[in-house]
């Protein structure tokens, strides 16, 4: 596929059919195509979760084009190699109160430090609601990128951006650019979007994972050192990914 394209995670599991939505919408919102990705030790296992992939895409999303993938290897791998040529890449999780709740965790925070691009993690249970904010977590090292990405979203939501500022960072606020450069295939330039911003002195990670229960997504950046292995996430993206009430949208910077 050489189209744009978002990326998605599949594993026949509910988890991954929320996931799979989820991506189809981001596709279609961002004019692009989309790419179905199942992670299987034997291809022939992967035809039947990738059928029904393809024809619910289709069954919702009529002109989306859409391609169906099955890697052997195991699915963090694949998923981050998947994610080099990808405008976003999608992965299912939910809460930790599960044995699968653990798996998929660990693999949406794995991944979360090895996407070579956005990561949209689908967390929360409630409906998604299209006018619902766009909020954006700013830590040290991590805020220009993430700040970028959360203008773009806001704007393709015609959304309000709120912007939760970690009070204990050396670094000063980021500023948020006017008007926002063209980040998407096919976008022209336009003007930021309504926003506004409070710094937490106490308890980022606490504040911004209470604030996530009114917001359509929560986007948080990544520092990556640029090591063989994946950089590490911070307290405030890690503490995102186990209690989000919304989908988090990880950014790597670094």
């Amino acid at each position: 596929m050489t189209l744009p394209h978002v990326v998605v995670g599949v594993d026949g599991s509910l988890v991954s059919v929320r996931a799979l939505d989820q991506a189809a919408e981001e596709a279609a919102r961002r004019g692009t195509a989309l790419r179905v990705v199942f992670a299987v030790s034997d291809r022939d296992e992967a035809g039947p979760v990738l059928a029904f992939a393809a024809s619910r895409v289709h069954e919702r999303h009529p002109a989306l084009p859409v391609e169906t993938r099955a890697v052997e290897d195991g699915v963090v791998r694949a998923l981050a190699r998947e994610s080099a040529d990808a405008v976003l890449t999608v992965i299912g999780t939910r809460g930790l109160g599960t044995l699968t709740g653990l798996v998929c965790g660990a693999v949406s925070a794995r991944l979360a430090t090895r996407a070579h691009g956005p990561l949209l993690v689908v967390r929360g249970e409630r409906p998604h609601l299209d006018r619902c904010d766009v909020l954006l977590g700013l830590e040290a090292d991590t805020g220009t990128t993430a700040a970028l990405y959360a203008l773009d979203e806001a704007d393709r939501r015609g959304a309000r951006l709120r912007v939760l500022h970690s009070g204990t960072h050396r670094h000063p606020p980021v500023e948020l650019p006017s008007p926002i450069p063209a980040t998407s295939p096919g976008r022209e330039r336009r003007p930021s979007p309504e926003a506004e911003s409070r710094t937490i002195r106490t308890a980022p990670a606490h504040a911004l994972v209470e604030a996530t229960k009114d917001a359509a997504v929560v986007v948080i950046g990544s520092h990556r050192p640029g090591s063989r292995d994946g950089g590490h996430l911070g307290p405030v993206a890690d503490a995102l990914l186990h209690h989000s009430h919304c989908p988090v949208v990880v950014v790597p910077t670094g």
